[in-house]
């Protein structure tokens, strides 16, 4: 098997590839590959008619994504190719980021795996409700519509669209701001997300992602990106804020998904990755599931 690294050019062949699949895990996104393509040395093959993608987690582990596009009947001979591969290359897992269906999958073609299976929590991706973040409304999210409130109350502020121009290098710009007033303790994630959100700004359209940037007296006080992954389901791939403005995450979280995904079932805001703080923010936002990821490695 002879990978390849990960390019822009790419995306017609992974779309052809995920679409069918309708995920709601954020992992299954070629714009969320591209992000981290380097971070996690993001490379791919065909076998089989069959797309195989390896990656690195961020504490520098090898594993394979679940195949995408296989016949059933080739599924077996891919895992033992992979099984084969992983020896060879001294690679520590078998399979990361897969979804319940998959590890079924593989319960009917080699039996009794529970052994090898362990749920992968600090990646479960975060699903809510579209129209609830949108309307804030019930008792659970009375805190965050008043935030809302507050900061469309407190500041005069104004909501572009994120296209080639202004808006589109005062967003990297602010990126960089951000970068350089977070990135104690997690330089590296920090650079390489940077990194991305540049690159996905410079080819927002040919990545057909949606974005807004909010200025507050003409400064930036927060910008959001995602996509529409499928036609359920969109995907909050960025968004950052200013927490020196208050309200300014409620407002951004809110705006971004009326004025661009209006239309969608469930809104995935991804994962957590084991921080505390993330995951206590995500989870006041009250999920209506968290989406589990599984390891598989026998």
């Amino acid at each position: 098997m002879n990978f390849k690294k990960l390019e822009l050019q790419d995306k017609v062949l992974f779309d052809k590839y995920i679409y069918p699949y309708k995920f709601l895990s954020c992992e299954y996104s070629f714009t969320t590959l591209y992000i981290w393509r380097d971070a996690c040395d993001i490379r791919y093959t065909i076998y089989k008619n069959a797309l195989i993608i390896k990656k690195k987690d961020f504490d520098g582990d090898y594993y394979f994504m679940q195949p995408l596009g296989y016949e059933k009947e080739d599924l077996k001979d891919i895992v033992e190719k992979l099984i084969q591969y992983k020896a060879e290359h001294h690679i520590k897992y078998l399979f990361k980021d897969l979804e319940e269906n998959f590890i079924l999958e593989m319960k009917a073609l080699f039996g009794d795996v529970n052994e090898c299976i362990k749920e992968d929590r600090d990646n479960f991706d975060y699903l809510y409700e579209a129209q609830k973040l949108i309307m804030l409304s019930g008792k659970k999210l009375h805190k965050k519509k008043n935030h809302y409130n507050s900061f469309v109350k407190n500041y005069n502020y104004e909501v572009a669209k994120i296209s080639n121009g202004k808006a589109a290098a005062d967003v990297i710009e602010a990126a960089y701001t951000w970068y350089e007033e977070n990135k104690a303790g997690q330089e590296d994630m920090l650079y390489y997300e940077l990194q991305g959100i540049e690159d996905i700004i410079n080819n927002i359209d040919e990545l057909s992602l949606e974005g807004i940037v909010v200025y507050v007296d003409d400064k930036i006080a927060a910008f959001s990106i995602g996509e529409r992954l499928n036609d359920k389901l969109a995907v909050i791939h960025i968004e950052k804020a200013d927490r020196n403005i208050n309200g300014a995450y409620s407002f951004i979280n809110k705006e971004f998904i009326d004025r661009c995904f209006n239309d969608v079932k469930i809104i995935n805001r991804e994962q957590d990755l084991g921080i505390v703080g993330l995951r206590k923010s995500k989870m006041s936002y009250y999920p209506i599931k968290l989406e589990k990821k599984f390891i598989l490695n026998c």
